[in-house]
């Protein structure tokens, strides 16, 4: 895992976001259901930068929507990215809760989702930031969080179980997520 200590969470920021920017324009996306997604960033992103940023960090309910990749639109629940960050651009790591309750609406698989742009993977960053998300988790009061990936992704559950992640269920996703299967981790947050 070279150059893991390098890596940091930074929250998203002026300063680093044309890097952010070119890893979107390389066709990388944190939102892999929707191939789109990317270009759509990258509109939003030239419009008005500020009120991109701004829309990565949303603390309490706001009665904002999301949407999901079937095309519908579901209310969007408290949550915020983090960018990985080794002096360009690595990935995003993001958490979402519901404020009071460790249970997620039916439109979110999970609590924390990451993902870290290809000419920088196999470098210990996924660990690494799910390791420095996790204390953040336990501030917004969790006392686990749930993530959820692909069977056969097995970077991604090798992350989430170094991380101390248990296996918790396999699934099949909802249709709007393409009723594929999953698998559901839990990792304790003591």
């Amino acid at each position: 895992m070279h150059g893991e200590a390098r890596m940091e969470l930074v929250w998203p920021n002026a300063a680093c976001l044309p890097s952010y920017a070119q890893a979107l324009a390389r066709g990388w996306s944190s939102d892999s259901s929707r191939p789109q997604a990317a270009g759509e960033q990258l509109a939003r992103i030239e419009a008005d930068p500020e009120a991109f940023l701004a829309s990565l960090v949303l603390l309490k309910p706001g009665g904002e929507t999301i949407l999901l990749p079937d095309g519908s639109r579901v209310p969007r629940i408290p949550g915020y990215h983090r960018w990985m960050w080794d002096g360009e651009f690595c990935g995003t790591i993001g958490l979402r809760w519901q404020p009071g309750t460790q249970e997620l609406p039916p439109h979110c698989l999970g609590h924390i989702g990451y993902g870290v742009v290809p000419w920088k993977q196999q470098r210990g960053y996924a660990t690494r930031a799910l390791a420095l998300l996790l204390p953040e988790a336990k501030a917004q009061g969790l006392s686990f969080v749930e993530i959820t990936t692909d069977p056969t992704n097995v970077a991604s559950r090798r992350v989430i179980e170094a991380n101390g992640g248990v296996l918790f269920e396999h699934f099949t996703k909802p249709a709007r997520f393409g009723g594929v299967p999953g698998v559901r981790y839990r990792i304790s947050l003591p």
